[in-house]
């Protein structure tokens, strides 16, 4: 018979005791109302995105550059090849306002879902929803949970390359105009010469071609969904059990951890990259300046553009999550920063039996 092993335990195990400004700590064990939490918070995001972009929308002048404007989400959907033409001139603007109203409108459905599920919908949803329950310990449901998150973002990946190859195409700097990518790059050689150094500099956002960009996504996209089937489908291996912590604050720390690569690595991206953030719309590349902080600006230091912002945000962004990445691995591990050692109750992490 196969059992669950404990996890170790945070130093702060009784939800009662923390205060409510500790967030979804409360809710560690209501699955339930941590679920109503999860969606609220993606209605949040699909909410800014909508306002945002209507925001933008609405303080948008054709006559000048959009990286002389201070957008931010305009760019994006420009070099996407939403509403643009020859030289990327706005041909129109009707996508900006179709986009930003279909994320407004599906704010609130998730808005719904969150307030339903956080109010009116069962604490836990392991004894009614088998399939949508799971136990922090249970290794085999948290791998299919991340399972299911690979094949999702492996999806969206895909989802791009449609977009590029048979939807209207992508905004190419190199020839100036909006053009549909009919022979992606497929080669593993090519692909993986960015991720080692072979090909091109600023490593893989040295990528200077569409057919590397969208071939980058296919492979991507199927080495997501390849991924998530197999933790979907199995149970992690024995000697995999002792290398993590198996408990949601240690899975917290991770996903800031990788919250953090990801903001470093889009930090460079966005820098230095001209091709899939063409200069017309995020303006010219940044240098990279060396002080007590690294930090990124325009070559002109008194003209801030919208790639000079991305850039410092998402270096920042990066920083933050990266320290509450730390903070949290330890905790997971036992450590009580009021005391400033292991709490003496931290549980070692137990394999499945």
């Amino acid at each position: 018979m196969t059992t669950v092993a404990k996890s170790p335990l945070s130093v702060e195990q009784n939800a009662t005791e923390v205060p409510w400004w500790a967030g979804n700590f409360r809710l560690t064990n209501l699955s339930g109302k941590l679920l109503g939490a999860h969606v609220a918070h993606a209605g949040l995001i699909v909410f800014w995105a909508g306002a945002m972009t209507l925001f933008e929308l609405a303080h948008f002048n054709p006559a000048k550059p959009m990286y002389e404007q201070g957008l931010i989400l305009l760019p994006h959907l420009a070099a996407q090849g939403w509403g643009v033409g020859a030289g990327g001139e706005v041909t129109s603007t009707f996508p900006y306002f179709a986009i930003g109203s279909i994320h407004l409108i599906s704010s609130a459905f998730l808005g719904y879902g969150g307030i339903f599920h956080a109010l009116r919908g069962p604490a836990t949803l392991e004894n009614r929803f088998r399939f949508f329950g799971y136990d922090w310990a249970d290794t085999g449901k948290m791998t299919t949970i991340l399972g299911i998150h690979l094949v999702l973002l492996g999806i969206g990946a895909f989802l791009f390359v449609a977009k590029a190859m048979y939807f209207g195409g992508l905004y190419d700097p190199a020839v100036e105009n909006v053009r549909v990518v009919t022979n992606p790059t497929l080669n593993p050689a090519r692909i993986y010469g960015y991720l080692f150094g072979a090909v091109g500099n600023f490593w893989i956002a040295g990528v200077d071609n569409l057919e590397d960009v969208v071939g980058g996504h296919i492979w991507v996209g199927g080495i997501l969904i390849l991924g998530g089937l197999f933790h979907i489908a199995t149970r992690p291996f024995q000697w995999t059990h002792p290398l993590f912590v198996w408990s949601g604050e240690a899975y917290l720390s991770y996903s800031l951890g990788a919250l953090a690569l990801m903001g470093f690595i889009a930090t460079l991206f966005v820098s230095v990259n001209t091709t899939v953030y063409p200069e017309v719309f995020y303006g010219p590349a940044l240098t990279i300046r060396q002080n007590f902080v690294p930090y990124f600006s325009s070559p002109d230091p008194e003209f801030v553009t919208s790639r000079t912002w991305l850039a410092n945000t998402h270096f920042w962004l990066a920083f933050f999550f990266l320290q509450g990445h730390i903070w949290h691995a330890l905790r997971s591990r036992g450590l009580d920063f009021r005391k400033g050692r292991v709490s003496e109750a931290a549980i070692l992490p137990k394999p499945i039996a």
